[in-house]
């Protein structure tokens, strides 16, 4: 037969592999900075995917090429402001996400960060945003809820003055983890919220959602459907599902419910002009749990370590004494914690990953460069927040006097994403932040935080997990020194 004939099997590759070729070099993206690799395969790529480098990785292909980088046939990574605003801000809320994002769907259903377009995103997020607005976080309901939390971890702080505390912990306590999952269920769904600070059935809930190993698994599902289908069972064995059994129960029995505070998000949902069922609320609910507790848990954890430093001492000093000569005043009124906090998401961006969109129909121009439809562009934050000097000058320096300068803030703010950026930029922005200072308030009015002696620089490098980020060594050791004097806040 033809099929079988050795000559005819070679003759097709090669003919396949040159119009393959031709298709590579021919391409619009040719002309862009990147290295020639990428114009032929996207394997490099994925293989520092698969082993949790990928933004260090694009983040070294900026640092070589610039603000604009090809980084596989078809792919595009941007770090600059004209990137940002354009990929994120086109039209009001950018452009459409890519079937990335289809890993994100909770029980069959897409949530709000998972939806593609952004009509349906719009038609989401009119339902939930108001309940993520700064003057329902600022309510005293769901403000006294945050500060009540904040105390707990104190103290269980309080417990480990004279040693060393784990403010990470791998597959014991994760506190900043347990004061992140308090504080997010309270939003979602008060009186039926977690205690995880004080009730270890709850705290194997969070461990479950945060102890997170399926980067691989859920790379290949996305990669290739039907191969993870066929290997699926022998695939997880070495690269473990997301498997969420007790959180699910939380989650379910708690949208199944009514008497949710008026300030929580499922209080919201359940007006049923909406047309939500419990499954969808449920799949909400969860999606939000996972992303509050793993984005404030490391955004905390990273930022401490920061202000521990010997070399940040002068940083933690004067935070000290800010929140010491104000005392009481409300977070938001506290300029330098304000500073200190945006300069720990610059340097620590709780998502550093990029976050992947289509070009639109017709293709655009993106910071000067034609790009054609369907190619898939990004922005990364680790990279947005260093690769223009002149907006971020010393990047790698912890610097929060760089917030306070009048000089170059619209810039700065523009160009800052943590919380990435226009209509699909994270709706929990103001909860994050209210949760981070209430708690930076509360442990820096009464310590002193310095390393542990035995963790190391390369301890806290940042391990990357497709959304989220977490020391390398999965463990952030600090002492905690009382302050002295009678300087405590009470």
């Amino acid at each position: 037969m033809l099929l079988l004939n050795p000559f005819f099997l070679a003759s097709t590759c090669l003919v396949l592999g040159a119009v393959y070729v031709w298709q590579c070099i021919s391409s619009p993206l040719r002309k862009l900075p990147g290295p020639t690799l990428t114009l032929f395969t996207s394997w490099v790529l994925k293989y520092h995917e698969f082993r949790a480098n990928r933004t260090r990785y694009i983040h070294s292909l900026h640092l070589k090429y610039g603000p604009v980088v090809r980084i596989a046939p078809n792919e595009v990574s941007f770090a600059s402001l004209e990137g940002v605003k354009e990929i994120y801000g086109s039209g009001g809320s950018g452009y459409d996400k890519t079937e990335f994002y289809d890993l994100f769907m909770v029980y069959g259903r897409r949530t709000m960060f998972s939806t593609l377009n952004k009509e349906d995103h719009a038609r989401r997020k009119r339902i939930l945003a108001d309940r993520y607005a700064n003057t329902n976080i600022m309510k005293s309901s769901s403000l006294d809820g945050i500060k009540e939390r904040s105390g707990r971890f104190i103290e269980r702080c309080s417990r480990s003055v004279g040693g060393s505390i784990d403010v990470f912990i791998c597959k014991v306590k994760r506190r900043l983890h347990d004061y992140a999952f308090d504080g997010v269920t309270h939003h979602l769904f008060h009186p039926y919220g977690s205690d995880s600070l004080r009730d270890p059935k709850d705290e194997e809930v969070m461990k479950q959602v945060t102890f997170d190993d399926s980067l691989q698994n859920r790379l290949v599902e996305y990669y290739n459907p039907t191969l993870h289908e066929l290997i699926g069972n022998i695939l997880s064995v070495f690269a473990k599902p997301r498997e969420t059994p007790l959180a699910d129960d939380l989650v379910i029995s708690a949208c199944q419910k009514t008497g949710s505070d008026q300030f929580t998000l499922l209080h919201r949902m359940q007006d049923k002009s909406y047309g939500l069922d419990h499954m969808d609320m449920a799949a909400e609910c969860l999606d939000h749990m996972a992303a509050g507790i793993d984005t404030t848990g490391d955004a905390l954890c990273f930022l401490m370590w920061k202000l521990s430093q010997p070399r940040s001492m002068s940083v933690q000093r004067r935070l000290q004494q800010e929140i010491l000569a104000n005392s009481g005043m409300a977070f938001d009124k506290l300029p330098y914690l304000d500073a200190v906090v945006s300069e720990g998401l610059r340097c620590f961006p709780a998502i550093p990953m990029s976050l992947p969109r289509y070009v639109p129909p017709g293709g655009r121009t993106i910071d000067g460069y034609p790009i054609p439809e369907k190619t898939i562009v990004s922005c990364q934050a680790y990279s947005a927040h260093r690769i223009d000097q002149a907006v971020f000058p010393e990047p790698e320096l912890f610097n929060p006097d760089r917030w306070l300068e009048e000089k170059g803030e619209l810039d700065r703010k523009r160009l800052f994403f943590a919380f990435a950026s226009g209509g699909r930029g994270c709706i929990g922005k103001h909860l994050a932040l209210a949760e981070m200072k209430t708690l930076l308030i509360d442990v820096y009015s009464r310590y002193t935080t310095l390393p542990d002696g035995s963790m190391t620089e390369e301890d806290m490098e940042i391990s990357d997990l497709l959304i989220s980020s977490q020391p390398r060594a999965k463990k952030c050791l600090l002492r905690l020194e009382p302050l002295r004097g009678g300087e405590m806040l009470r």
